[in-house]
């Protein structure tokens, strides 16, 4: 008579649970691995969103894809407080609809990087539909202002390692953010300042929007520049902090 294998459930329990909770951590991992804002290694394509050498400096960000009401008030702060780098990501298409704004951004003295010409996700988009996109976006802003831009902020910061390299190939360097001032959401201006404040160290990079959505980014940021300067952080360009980060590169599967 051949015997009966008898499991103890009760006594595999603990192990199954570690097991299935590994497999869904490991999945996850996978999900999520084209879309972590990291940085390359040294010999590849960049993806830049923080310097971890920096001494007290921060780098101020905002995206525009739409609207023409809040352009002006922010540059209006920021000249106020004395602000002298801050980066604006302007979606092409817009620039070529506020060519006015575009010119004050630029006359104020600021840094202008692409945030594309359409408002997709490149992540959506097949390569020659991305590598198109951003050409025409630095096509249209290099004649707006003058400079073709070395800096890209993809739509939504989405982003996989082809991405990478199709920016790469224009002379492109892809920023993300460190600090999300959450300011989309209209959480409040207290929410923004805590946001923008709280968690903000050396070598940030500040995410802020200067879009017609945003209905509270101005009301909140004297105080946001205010705080931070009594922390004793200085304003610098992201090429500074790109510049001088020594951070440990990681790769984009």
């Amino acid at each position: 008579m051949k015997g009966i294998w008898v499991i103890n459930l009760t006594k595999w329990k603990p192990v199954l649970f570690i097991c299935v909770a590994a497999l869904f951590v490991a999945s996850w991992l996978v999900i999520q691995r084209d879309y972590v804002p990291v940085f390359s290694t040294p010999d590849g394509p960049q993806a830049f969103y923080k310097a971890e050498d920096s001494g007290q400096k921060v780098a101020l960000t905002f995206n525009i894809s739409w609207g023409e009401h809040n352009v002006s008030p922010i540059v209006e702060i920021l000249e106020q407080e004395n602000v002298e780098h801050a980066t604006f990501f302007l979606l092409a298409s817009w620039a070529e609809t506020y060519p006015n704004l575009v010119k004050e951004i630029a006359d104020a003295g600021y840094t202008i990087g692409s945030h594309g010409y359409q408002y997709k996700n490149y992540t959506s988009l097949n390569e020659d539909q991305v590598a198109q996109d951003m050409r025409r976006s630095k096509q249209v802003l290099e004649e707006l202002t003058g400079e073709v831009p070395t800096l890209l902020r993809p739509p939504n910061g989405a982003f996989s390692s082809r991405t990478l390299q199709l920016a790469d190939e224009q002379n492109l360097d892809i920023v993300h953010w460190s600090i999300n001032s959450y300011d989309y959401e209209n959480p409040g201006t207290e929410a923004i300042i805590k946001n923008s404040t709280d968690q903000t160290g050396s070598g940030d990079v500040l995410l802020f929007h200067a879009s017609d959505t945003v209905k509270q980014t101005a009301a909140a940021l004297p105080t946001v520049l205010k705080q931070l300067k009594r922390d004793g952080y200085e304003f610098s360009t992201i090429e500074e902090l790109m510049s001088n980060t020594n951070a440990d590169n990681t790769e984009v599967d």
